[in-house]
Order: C-alpha cells, then structure tokens, then sequence
C-alpha cells in the first residue's frame, strides 16, 4: 500500500542495471558519430560543411556522455569494444561502424582512449606515443590514449574462438559428407543438417572470421570433395559480407555454396578422380554437372526447402560472366551475384589446392594475380577486388621469405587497405633456418621509432621447401 513514506532508494543492482542500458544506447550512438566523422575526414577537407557537422555531433555527444559519467573511457578488447567498462552489443545495424573502429584501433595500437584531465607523457616509440605527442602538441590536454592490454583472458578467449572454429569445420566437413555419400547411394540426405551447418558457419565468420578462414589451409588432399565445399562456403560468406549481405542472406549464399558443386555427386568416380587429361566423353560428363546439381537439389526441395537461389548457383558457378563457360546459355542473362561470388571462392580454392589430376597447387599470389588480370577467367572484376581486400594480396597460409631472411606464414589480413601489402604474419624461421615453434605473431604494417618497415615480404615461396606444414600453424 502506498503511504507517506519516504521514497524508496534504488538498489545498487538497479542503478548498475540503469547505468549500462545508458551507456549502450549512448556509447552506440557515441561510436556511431565517431565512425561518420573518421569517414567524412577521410572524404573532405576539415573546412568541409559536412566534416564540421560531424565533428560537432561528436562533441555534443561526447559531451552528453561526459555530463553524465564524467569520464568516458573507450577500450578495445580482443573482438569486443567497451564504454566505462560497458560492453557494447555488436549486430549487423552497426556491424560497419564498430568493424571500421576495431580497425582503426587495431591498426594505430591504440588499446583504450580515455578523456582525463592530463595527457599521457610516458615515452614510448610506437604510434601510440606519437599519437599522444600529437594530441599534447595540439593543446589537447584531457584526452589520453593507451596501449592496448592482452590479458590472460584475451588469449584464453581467442583460445575459445580457435577452438569454436575448429569444431564448426569439422562439423561441416562431415556433414557434406554424409550428404553427398547419401545422394551418391540413392539414400534420403538429411537437409536439417546442412542448414545447421551453413549456420554455425555464419555465425563463427560473423563473431571471429580470421579462426576460420585459417583453416581453409587444411585442404585436405584425400577428402578433397568436402573441404572444397566447406572452404568455398567459408570464403564465399566472409565475402558476402565484405559486399554487405544481410545474415539472412549469408545462410542462403552459404546452402548455395556449400551445394555448389552437388552435381559431382552424380559424376562416375573414375571420371571425377581420373588422373591426367580426361577423354572428349569424360570432359562433355564432368560439364553436366551444375545441371545435374540443379536436379538433385529439386529432389532434395521436398526435405527442408533449398533455396531456388542454391540452384541457380549450381547451374551458373562455372559459367563466366562473359557466358563463355558452361553450360553454354542459349539467351543472353546476368549472373546471379551469388554465383560472381562462389565462382571466385570456388576457383581459388580449386587452384591452391592439391588434388588427383593437380598435385602441385600454384602460389596463392599467383592465383589472384591471374584472377585478376586474365578476362578470359570470366570473374567479376568487383568481386575479385573485393575478395583481394578480404584476404589480402598475400592471403592466409601464404608462405613468404621477409627482407630479414627471416621465413613466415600469413596469419591474416591487414584490416586497413591500403597496406593489403602488409599482412599480419607468423615468423616461423629464423634468418639462420632455425625453427620456431609455434612462432611470434609480427604486423608487417608497424614502423619502428624511426619511422621504418623492420620486416617486409620479398617473394613467396613453396613451404614443403623449408618443411613447414601451412594447416599446423592454424590447428
């Protein structure tokens, strides 16, 4: 019953709980205007009108954060951003502006920015400090910046995330299979399956895509036929978001990449694993494939709906945007843009791969080169360069000799693009030949305190040359 008491306090839970729902909307909304104002510089001069309106809302919302809080603190932890030690959601509606801030984070080596009353002073020959230096120099005396902190739950928590993406492509490498032996024999394929599969790739690629995108370096030369499908689903989701698909659009990109090549399964094995060239016979069955992919996923409609967009894929991957390729289309037609897309993931993969009738797979570089530079490979020039700035001009697993003399493995992608010449490596070798295992992790695009490039790549080169396993270093 309500009296004339006093009224009641807020328990310290509900104020804790009020607090953060605050700094989510806010610190959102904070990263939001801090993304269109890094955009807009990066576009116009600082007189631009544009410019100055997006520095002002940054201001008022900085100000808003600091009339309430009264110090804002943003900090980068492993995949995660947090405002005063809130945590802020990351979903596809500000998937572009958090991504973009990681990066820029990453990239400077900042590891948190806090507004303070001082700036930070202590000498240290990184971009921090130089950046910090800018700020002092600038008269900005309340704002100080840091070196990022790897605790031991960030290294536990990429442990974790190596572990997930272990078990999803596992996972999936079975899984297709069991579909494609099924559909081999006759037997009914489990579609649910599939689909659970395609969505824990999603999700893995969406939380932490640089785990899995490193295990497409396991290609496995004797289950060939299943980790090509996994790999092309791998890359072609990773793609298709780089392009801006939506999640529900990457599980229908991912069913239609992992069944791109489902037609293979009505080929005759001796044909499919047939070493050297194939007979005039042989090449005009291998050829019947996307159509026979086209019948077997309408078989399959009945048991868990595939998308139509899945076959189309089947039918057009191989077919060039020039419709050179086959089948040979008897009207003219635009390629479906997910068939631009797992064309791309479907022929790197194939390229850099060991198979029967390929036992010497070509240099990563060397693929991308001549998939980008050879119009006769009938690839969508947009999608290749977009996949060139998904992976890098030295993709994932690339082995490469440094100007150190020094040997190293690419662990991932450089985030900013204009240094996709400089990619984040494992050096596993010394100048010497010395092995190191498992390695130090070394980012090609960091200078040192005088301004220089301490390692760069000279030329890639063939791993099995120095002994070196590429799958060992991302298992």
């Amino acid at each position: 019953m309500s009296g004339g008491g006093p009224p009641r306090q807020a328990s310290i839970a509900e104020t804790i709980q009020t607090t953060d729902g605050f700094l989510r909307h806010a610190g959102r909304e904070f990263l939001v205007v801090l993304y269109t104002s890094f955009r807009s510089l990066k576009l116009y001069p600082i007189e631009n009108a544009q410019v100055q309106k997006a520095l002002d809302d940054l201001a008022a919302t900085t100000k808003h954060l600091l009339d309430v809080e009264k110090e804002l603190e943003l900090r980068l932890q492993g995949e995660f951003l947090f405002v005063n030690s809130t945590r802020l959601r990351l979903d596809l509606d500000n998937y572009a502006s958090f991504s973009h801030i990681l990066g820029v984070l990453r990239q400077c080596g900042v590891g948190a920015v806090r507004m303070l009353s001082y700036a930070a002073k202590e000498a240290n020959p990184n971009k921090v400090f130089e950046l910090g230096q800018k700020l002092t120099d600038g008269g900005v005396s309340f704002i100080s910046v840091e070196p990022p902190l790897e605790t031991d739950e960030d290294v536990e928590e990429e442990e974790r995330q190596k572990e997930a993406a272990k078990r999803t492509y596992a996972r999936s490498v079975a899984v297709t299979k069991e579909v494609i032996n099924s559909i081999r024999m006759g037997r009914t394929a489990n579609v649910k399956k599939v689909k659970r599969a395609v969505q824990a790739i999603v999700d893995q690629v969406l939380n932490n895509e640089a785990s899995l995108v490193g295990l497409t370096t396991l290609r496995d030369y004797d289950e060939y036929t299943f980790t090509h499908s996994v790999n092309v689903c791998i890359f072609s989701v990773a793609l298709g978001r780089k392009l801006g698909l939506t999640k529900l659009q990457l599980y229908d990109l991912g069913i239609a990449a992992l069944f791109h090549d489902v037609g293979k399964s009505r080929v005759p094995l001796e044909v499919l694993n047939k070493q050297g060239g194939l007979s005039d016979e042989e090449w005009r069955i291998m050829q019947a494939h996307p159509w026979l992919g086209v019948l077997t996923l309408f078989g399959l409609r009945g048991y868990g709906e595939i998308p139509y967009r899945g076959m189309i894929v089947a039918y057009e991957h191989h077919m060039k945007t020039d419709l050179t390729g086959y089948p040979k289309s008897l009207r003219p037609r635009d390629l479906s843009i997910y068939s631009k897309i797992v064309s791309v993931a479907d022929g790197f993969d194939a390229a850099t791969s060991r198979r029967v009738y390929q036992t010497v797979p070509i240099q990563p570089d060397q693929v991308l080169k001549e998939m980008w530079e050879n119009p006769r490979r009938g690839y969508d020039p947009i999608v290749v360069k977009a996949f060139i700035n998904l992976i890098g001009i030295y993709p994932v697993g690339t082995c490469v000799i440094l100007d150190t003399y020094e040997v190293a493995i690419v662990h991932s992608a450089n985030p900013d693009v204009t240094h996709v010449h400089r990619p984040v490596v494992r050096v596993v070798a010394s100048a010497e030949g010395a092995p190191h295992q498992p390695g130090f992790l070394a980012d090609l695009a960091q200078r040192d305190a005088q301004g220089n490039f301490p390692r760069t790549i000279v030329k890639v080169t063939d791993p099995a040359k120095y002994g070196i396993n590429i799958s060992d270093h991302f298992v």
